[in-house]
């Protein structure tokens, strides 16, 4: 199943202005999105950067994989 992951610029935005440690990469495939703080690629990967055709969401760089994705997130967040 194919996964991308971007981070998410307007979280981090949000993280600075409010003080808060809300997860800023956003893991996307066909069926979720889930956020995470930290993602470990179990294999291959690509980064791509697409400044003239950015993903729906608005990224412009993220990384694509086929290979299981472990999400981690730092305790007490969102």
């Amino acid at each position: 199943m194919k996964t991308i992951i971007h981070v998410n610029q307007h979280v981090i935005k949000s993280n600075q202005k409010n003080n808060l440690n809300d997860p800023v990469l956003t893991v996307k495939t066909y069926k979720s999105n889930q956020y995470a703080h930290a993602v470990n690629i179990k294999g291959a990967s690509r980064v791509v950067y697409s400044p003239d055709k950015p993903l729906s969401c608005g990224a412009r760089v993220w990384i694509e994989t086929e290979a299981e994705v472990e999400i981690e997130l730092v305790k007490g967040s969102k």
